[in-house]
């Protein structure tokens, strides 16, 4: 995948304090991030800055091969951003407010009510295009803010907290299109809900105190799960031939169909795969009931990289 974006040393200092530094990473197109950290972690000034509304200490930001700071216009040409209170003008229609910012993002003028009629479908706006923002409930004008930011249809989507406000049926509706707009564009979402964040994204940076203390992919595959009928001592489990470590799990796995009785959480040894050890399970007749990958999960990687025990 080609790189989008790229982030090299970027610091933030007020008065002299350190909100963000050394923060680096890079952003394929098609790659969804979560940005995550417990409140005051620097999250939102790392997404103004990204989004080219707050200028850095120090460091670079290079979006599309230009520079943020050197070549503005072209790098924001690139970006859709959300923050976390969309900017709506409440006197103003859902349509009228759409094609004000479709003006303002230098949309041609015979272009206009075609991307506006677009957004207003993808984010479910069309029943209430002809209502004041300000007569909304906060769901609607957050799926207004985010129609706003994919008017000019771009590469790097930077959403602060989308589904805030949302009821669960209009978090279904916004997680399927973070994954619809993941098919083309890059996208960062920051956001509390730790379980929106394991729903949508393939990858997550924890920040803490302005510090980057975890950058990895979540559908990376952490060990293997086995599920068996008849539950065997652990000795003899251990025992087979492709098993390096076997740990009983205690209870259901976050994220997986597979739960006890008779789970366990196996390493496998250099060489070794699935299908040699599900060969193994059946010839020692234990009943392979079920075998996965366990894949990370997000709320346990969120609380270990802080040092804490998750809930």
């Amino acid at each position: 995948m080609e790189t989008l974006l790229r982030v090299r040393g970027l610091e933030r200092r007020y008065g002299g304090k350190p909100v963000l530094a050394g923060v680096d990473f890079a952003l394929a197109s098609g790659e969804v991030l979560g940005l995550l950290g417990p409140n005051g972690a620097g999250k939102s000034t790392c997404l103004r800055i990204l989004a080219g509304l707050l200028a850095p200490s120090a460091g670079r930001v290079t979006v599309g091969g230009d520079d943020l700071a050197r070549h503005p216009e072209r790098a924001k040409r690139r970006i859709g951003y959300l923050p976390e209170r969309p900017p709506l003008y409440p006197e103003m229609r859902v349509a009228e407010y759409l094609d004000h910012c479709a003006r303002l993002r230098r949309i041609p003028p015979g272009a206009i009510a075609r991307a506006v009629a677009r957004v207003e479908r993808l984010c479910g706006l069309t029943e209430v295009r002809r209502r004041l923002l300000g007569k909304l409930s906060k769901g609607y004008q957050q799926r207004a803010g985010l129609a706003a930011a994919l008017l000019h249809e771009p590469e790097l989507v930077i959403l602060d907290e989308p589904t805030d406000g949302l009821d669960p049926v209009q978090m279904r509706e916004v997680r399927g299109l973070i994954a619809e707009l993941g098919n083309s564009a890059a996208v960062i979402i920051s956001s509390h809900a730790l379980t929106e964040v394991q729903a949508t994204c393939r990858r997550v940076i924890v920040l803490h105190q302005g510090r980057m203390l975890h950058d990895g992919r979540l559908d990376t595959p952490r060990a293997l799960l086995l599920r068996v009928a008849r539950p065997p001592k652990l000795a003899a489990l251990k025992a087979l031939a492709p098993v390096a470590a076997a740990v009983p799990v205690a209870r259901p796995v976050p994220g997986s169909s597979i739960a006890e009785p008779g789970t366990y959480r196996i390493e496998l040894t250099d060489g070794a795969c699935a299908e040699q050890l599900a060969a193994a399970v059946v010839a020692a007749g234990w009943g392979l009931v079920e075998l996965g990958v366990e894949r990370t999960d997000v709320e346990r990687l969120f609380f270990q990289t802080l040092g804490m025990e998750a809930a």
